[in-house]
């Protein structure tokens, strides 16, 4: 049964970005552009808020990590959804390499399901940069324009980001979060099952 007094403040940051997300899609499917972008924006300082109090408040755990992580998924899916929506020309054009960087990303979400029965949650360093850089994009391109270096920039970075996580799900048996990257990987106890 599910009670909700176990939850933190952390947790209810990400239940809101899971729970703005249909809400974002009907402001898309209405043609609100501004009013889309101010929610998302919300949604994105959400994200950096809820890492930021498990933190200081020592309230990490791994079901606040996979929460998180839902939550950093969906906002990213419907921020995509978004700039496909109301940026439709600019993505015509990059459509290939689009394409290209997505095939990675697919490709670890379904190495992670296979291997662990659920998505990663390992946060690293890289990773939280292509959040960065990807929420930046996104928002950018929404409130003013698509800037092309930037989202170069983001293309590459989410790219490394997506090998870095495939190379982690290699190196960890079991299923863990909050690794820095690899190098810490490396010296991480829990990569092994009979360590």
């Amino acid at each position: 049964m599910l009670t909700f007094k176990n939850y933190n403040i952390a947790d209810w940051l990400s239940f809101y970005r899971i729970a703005a997300a249909p809400f974002l899609l009907v402001l898309i499917g209405l043609d609100h552009r501004l009013l889309f972008s101010c929610f998302l924006l919300i949604s994105y300082l959400t994200d950096a808020l809820d890492g930021y109090l498990a933190r200081k408040l020592k309230i990490t755990s791994p079901r606040g990590s996979q929460l998180d992580s839902f939550g950093d998924q969906i906002t990213l899916i419907v921020g995509l959804v978004g700039l496909f929506y109301f940026e439709m020309a600019f993505i015509k054009i990059h459509l290939k390499l689009i394409i290209i960087a997505f095939i990675p990303y697919v490709s670890q979400m379904l190495i992670a399901y296979f291997k662990y029965g659920k998505a990663t949650a390992f946060h690293t360093y890289l990773a939280k940069l292509s959040a960065i850089l990807q929420s930046i994009f996104i928002l950018f391109s929404l409130f003013f324009f698509p800037e092309k270096h930037l989202f170069y920039i983001m293309i590459i970075i989410g790219v490394l980001e997506t090998i870095e996580e495939i190379t982690l799900i290699f190196i960890y048996d079991n299923w863990a979060s909050d690794v820095k990257g690899i190098y810490w990987a490396l010296r991480d106890k829990r990569r092994l099952k009979n360590e």
